[in-house]
């Protein structure tokens, strides 16, 4: 017999809850379900890249400089004589790092800083919104090479740097989203009816701003590679020899774009299609998630789906 029935239900709810969402991005959203493959090879990639690379990503062959594509480089070879198909790989997995890192780590600043603003409010609120523009008023990249200057290269301090700064600057975001639920009937009747606080915050705050958090992480993923790569560009970034995408490109790439573009082409193309993917993704995951969408015709999906199928039976069948 089973001693805990009640954990093994709950267990099973969550199973039945995400089996449920995955065939509904299956069946509903076929761009988000592209962007999703998308995410989940660059993490394999990633974190299978001592696997998959054929040479060390600092091994330098200087008579193999600027080769193209053959049997043994698959990709051939940046100024160095080092595999870029290696570089690339290694470069997914510190791109994967920073970018994630930092995106979350800045989700989590702006609903600390937005979320608790907006709902305390009060002079608490004032206070954080003041600090948020005055920190808003210097102009970014400046403000990140003053940070970075300070601080030094590196991974950990890349993260918290670019982190920390996105998340002041998504804060309103936030806050904004939490004043608008406040405002709610549902809210109001909640607290009227004396339930704990928790369970406001879980029950009524997160699952409606959820939609917005996942704009914030599905935007920032680019943002943030970006803003690596300028940094990386600027030489307070990572460390010319940590391959990433946007250093690829920053460096190499731009340097010997005439001599071989494929050294621009590649860390570009992988850029752009993780962006597109995690975009793609993160739409989706907004419409699946956002309780406002769900059941009956608020449905964006099943819904909708049955209504279309009603209207060509109709059309092709009109005396039905």
């Amino acid at each position: 017999m089973d001693d805990h029935p009640a954990e093994t239900a709950v267990a099973e709810k969550r199973s039945s809850l995400f089996v449920e969402l995955l065939k509904r991005l299956l069946r509903e959203k076929p761009l988000g379900t592209f962007g999703g493959i998308i995410i989940l090879t660059f993490m394999l990639v990633s974190l299978l890249a001592p696997t998959l690379a054929p040479f060390p990503y600092t091994e330098i062959h200087l008579i193999d400089r600027l080769q193209g594509s053959s049997s043994t480089y698959l990709l051939g070879t940046d100024q160095l004589g080092r595999d870029f198909m290696s570089r690339l790989i290694y470069g997914a997995r510190h791109s994967a790092l920073v970018s994630f890192s930092a995106t979350t780590l800045s989700l989590l600043v702006s609903l600390l800083l937005g979320g608790v603003a907006g709902f305390v409010g009060g002079k608490f609120d004032l206070g954080v919104q003041r600090f948020v523009d005055a920190w808003m008023s210097f102009p970014g990249l400046l403000l990140l090479l003053t940070v970075m200057s300070i601080v030094g290269q590196g991974v950990l301090q890349i993260i918290v740097v670019l982190g920390i700064s996105y998340g002041i600057g998504n804060s309103r975001i936030v806050r904004s989203a939490v004043i608008g639920i406040k405002g709610n009937d549902y809210f109001l009747a909640a607290k009227a009816l004396g339930t704990p606080l928790n369970q406001i915050l879980f029950r009524h705050v997160l699952p409606n701003i959820m939609p917005p958090l996942i704009i914030i992480f599905s935007i920032n993923i680019g943002s943030v590679i970006m803003s690596e790569a300028a940094l990386s560009f600027l030489g307070f970034g990572l460390p010319p020899e940590v391959p990433s995408w946007g250093g690829m490109l920053s460096r190499e790439g731009r340097q010997y774009m005439e001599m071989a573009p494929r050294l621009a082409l590649w860390p570009g193309l992988c850029l752009v299609s993780v962006v597109y993917g995690v975009n793609m993704f993160g739409d989706a995951m907004r419409d699946l998630l956002d309780p406002r969408m769900r059941g009956g015709e608020g449905s964006y999906g099943t819904a909708v789906v049955k209504r279309k199928r009603g209207f060509l039976s109709r059309l092709l069948n009109p005396f039905a």
